[in-house]
């Protein structure tokens, strides 16, 4: 059995107290008997102060991929998985490029990488978008990484599903409507599809989704928090709701995938030949 934990949290620009919140929810969720957490994207150096129009003199600090402070999370996780995000810098360091990254460590560092591919609208001004989903093998299982908006898109999750991943841990800075938001979260129209993208993912690829979120808000937008961890029936497990904290949900991973796909096992019964495009290749 397996205890995965996903974290509603809110991080901001000083590193140093980002680090100190990863500690306690590590902590915390080690209290839980978690094997797996999934922190928020920008767990370290915090989201975009606006989306609309991001001030270049105000992006979150972009950080190496083998820069101190994420060897110091891998050290915090020491035999638990851990995922977080954080704004990546060029490796090569003459690019100016800088993507918004996701990172997955465990005692032994790090575990798997990845760079978020689909970007909105003002992401584009901030980040350069990365260009594959690759799974990776964990302690816990095979391992698929998502950045908040690629989960819009079936086709993310999907890569990962046929790259063998059984759990999805999908990261995000997912903020309320910044075009029409709502009286009540609860009525919000991204936090209505914030559940359903989480449910349906899940779902249509038979695995195990953990979806966290920041909570708080940062400029003008407000975060949904709605954390959660999604079985491969697309039932919601465990969650958080708008509030700070851990949606933990123990299950035996390889059992659980093997009972939903029994009888119908969407990945095997694909019929990639009928459907348009490049997406008849996922």
């Amino acid at each position: 059995m397996t205890r995965i934990a996903a974290a509603a949290a809110h991080f901001g620009r000083d590193l140093e107290f980002g680090l100190a919140r990863i500690a306690k929810l590590i902590a915390d969720a080690r209290a839980e008997g978690a094997g797996l957490l999934v922190l928020p994207d920008a767990t370290l150096g915090g989201y975009l102060a606006d989306l609309r129009h991001p001030d270049p003199d105000a992006l979150p600090p972009a950080l190496k991929p083998d820069d101190p402070l994420i060897m110091r999370v891998a050290a915090l996780a020491a035999e638990m998985v851990v995922c977080f995000g954080y704004c990546e810098a060029a490796i090569d360091g003459e690019d100016p490029d800088r993507y918004n990254a996701a990172v997955c460590v465990s005692g032994d560092g790090v575990l798997g990488r990845h760079r978020k591919v689909h970007l909105p609208a003002g992401e584009v001004a901030a980040y350069s978008p990365g260009d594959r989903f690759d799974a990776f093998d964990t302690p816990v299982g095979r391992i698929g990484l998502l950045i908040d908006y690629d989960k819009t898109f079936p086709e993310s999750a999907r890569s990962l599903a046929l790259d063998g991943a059984e759990i999805l841990a999908c990261l995000s800075a997912w903020p309320t409507s910044i075009t029409n938001r709502a009286p009540r979260m609860a009525q919000d129209r991204q936090a209505k599809l914030f559940d359903l993208y989480d449910q349906a993912r899940a779902a249509e690829n038979q695995v195990f989704l953990a979806s966290s979120n920041q909570t708080g808000a940062m400029g003008g937008m407000r975060f949904l928090g709605q954390a959660k961890v999604v079985s491969p029936g697309g039932d919601i497990l465990a969650r958080t709701w708008a509030k700070a904290g851990l949606a933990v949900a123990e299950a035996d991973i390889a059992a659980e995938i093997d009972r939903a796909r029994r009888v119908l096992r969407h990945l095997h019964e694909r019929r990639p030949d009928a459907y348009r495009g490049n997406g008849g290749t996922v």
